[in-house]
């Protein structure tokens, strides 16, 4: 394998591109045949001219391109598997969990399909971790959206007139995009305080210059992913309590906690908003999957009685559309550099690799992956 589509994203709301052309530039030189569909990359800065200089040859549409291709490459799922050929490597997210009809689609028409969310967390795939990549922009994005809505400044200001207290900023979720938030709200001057129900990323959060909320929950962890464990109710009740004394003076808080796969855990309810001050500011990060805050939706902010403005958190690093696919090519870019067979010159399937085996979940007309082959 080593002819490659470069999809343009049906979705109008997506802004990013599967790679960029230094990325492409590079992977002709290894070996590698790149088609782009024309306007792909229009969205996120790239011009059509820009990709014929770096060498790939454009296409008219994603149907015009999979003739021919054997490795499909685009951000988003596509709403089926319709016109790719059989044999073809289909790299995206894949939302799996969800879209079991998705999966059975890919596996009758043949398709052999990566699911992105899929690529194991572990150190030989770090530079192929799209999740990684694209919600530290998240983070970043967050707290700016945050700060251009609150009423007042985050940094502490000492003038003629008096002296401006800095911004509270409450940060739950140390994950990628937590810790990335805490960074930007300290670089912007706030005080910060920060959450997670992992122990072990106190000292990270202290290491930013936070300061980290102790709530003891009882026996915690995480799995072998590096995501949180799920809570218990009982558990959530405390963590929700103990949460609610820090929203209350906090100006901005930025809520991230995930668990892959399963419905959000709702983390601050209308009680929690109510004892929040006017003109404070919330960022629901895990909207798309049910949403931490209740009242939360998607794709729209929402004000509650007493002033208090919810955000939707979801996909902002299509806001950076730049940087967020400068990134993304890397993380494919790696992927088709670690799994390219110098000798042949192509791209090999190799399912005795951690990798592989980890992300490809159909293959010879079947769902093989054993997470959902049983689903």
């Amino acid at each position: 394998m080593k002819k490659i589509l470069v999809c343009r994203e049906t979705d109008p709301r997506e802004t990013r591109v599967a790679l960029i052309p230094e990325d492409i530039k590079r992977l002709i030189g290894m070996g590698y045949e790149v088609k782009v569909v024309r306007g792909a990359g229009e969205k996120s800065g790239f011009s059509d001219e820009s990709y014929e200089k770096a060498g790939a040859t454009p296409v008219g549409s994603n149907e015009e391109g999979y003739s021919g291709s054997e490795m499909i490459l685009r951000i988003m799922k596509p709403e089926s598997a319709a016109g790719i050929p059989a044999g073809a490597l289909h790299l995206s997210y894949l939302d799996p969990f969800n879209e079991k009809g998705l999966l059975n689609d890919f596996a009758k028409a043949g398709v052999q399909a990566v699911s992105l969310e899929m690529i194991p967390r572990t150190t030989l795939a770090q530079k192929m971790d799209v999740q990684s990549s694209q919600t530290s922009l998240a983070g970043y994005t967050a707290v700016v959206n945050a700060a251009a809505k609150l009423p007042k400044i985050l940094p502490m200001m000492v003038t003629p007139s008096g002296t401006i207290q800095p911004a509270r900023v409450f940060i739950i979720g140390v994950g990628v995009a937590g810790l990335q938030a805490i960074a930007t709200a300290k670089r912007l001057g706030a005080r910060v305080d920060a959450f997670d129900t992992r122990p072990v990323v106190e000292e990270q959060v202290k290491s930013l210059g936070a300061s980290f909320v102790k709530i003891d929950l009882g026996e915690m962890g995480q799995t072998d992913q590096g995501y949180a464990k799920e809570l218990t109710p009982e558990q959530i009740a405390k963590q929700q309590e103990a949460q609610a004394k820090v929203c209350e003076r906090s100006d901005i808080v930025i809520t991230t906690a995930k668990v892959f796969g399963r419905k959000a855990p709702r983390l601050i309810g209308k009680d929690v908003l109510d004892r929040m001050k006017k003109g404070a500011v919330v960022v629901d990060m895990a909207v798309s999957t049910g949403g931490n805050v209740e009242g939360s939706k998607l794709f729209e902010d929402v004000v509650t009685e007493n002033g208090v403005t919810i955000m939707c958190g979801d996909m902002l690093e299509r806001q950076v559309p730049y940087d967020a696919s400068k990134m993304l090519s890397g993380n494919f870019t790696a992927f088709l550099t670690h799994f390219y067979d110098k000798e042949s010159k192509e791209l090999v399937v190799d399912l005795n690799d951690e990798i592989m085996r980890g992300c490809l979940l159909t293959q010879d007309g079947k769902i093989i992956h054993e997470r959902f082959k049983d689903q």
